[in-house]
């Protein structure tokens, strides 16, 4: 590698590492929006992975975490470093698959996995002793719904980095 390409490299991840941690802790702080700065947290390693390929995917996303674990209140990381930080890697693998019908099953499986630990583990912390009107399998089916949307524009959002924004910006 070059030094030309090696200074590329490590400008474009601390800029992108920065933004996914402002994103991060402003999820933390913000009164509303906390679940699209997750979103658009979550975006940022797709853009090192295009450019760097999976390794450098993997150390972006434990720089990320282990950035935002010291400058985020912890409770607050936990959604990003258990499903928003990673789900660029884990979007990518199961792609591999080459089975819309297949792909769909393991992501679904994966968000499921992850909600249930959340309301498992973080039962009283996100919900804070409120007692749900609606069951909780019917606000399941519309997060599910939410993430299907979530992968979709997740999708659109690679496609058009890789199509038009990388070219514009001459990465």
């Amino acid at each position: 590698m070059n030094n030309g390409s090696r200074v590329k490299r490590i400008t474009l991840s601390g800029i992108l590492l920065a933004l996914t941690v402002i994103c991060v802790f402003l999820a933390a702080v913000a009164p509303t929006s906390k679940l699209s700065l997750y979103a658009l947290s979550s975006l940022f390693i797709s853009v090192i992975i295009i450019e760097f390929g999976e390794k450098s995917g993997w150390i972006f996303y434990l720089a990320s975490v282990i950035l935002s674990v010291l400058l985020v209140p912890r409770l607050e990381v936990i959604p990003f470093a258990v499903f928003f930080g990673i789900y660029g890697l884990i979007k990518l693998y199961i792609e591999k698959i080459n089975s819309r019908i297949a792909e769909y099953i393991l992501k679904l499986a994966y968000f499921n996995i992850c909600l249930i630990l959340g309301l498992f583990f973080l039962k009283e912390i996100i919900l804070g002793g409120i007692k749900l009107s609606t069951p909780v399998y019917i606000i399941a089916v519309v997060l599910e719904v939410v993430f299907v949307i979530y992968d979709y524009i997740y999708t659109l959002f690679i496609r058009f980095y890789g199509t038009q924004l990388k070219q514009k910006l001459r990465l």
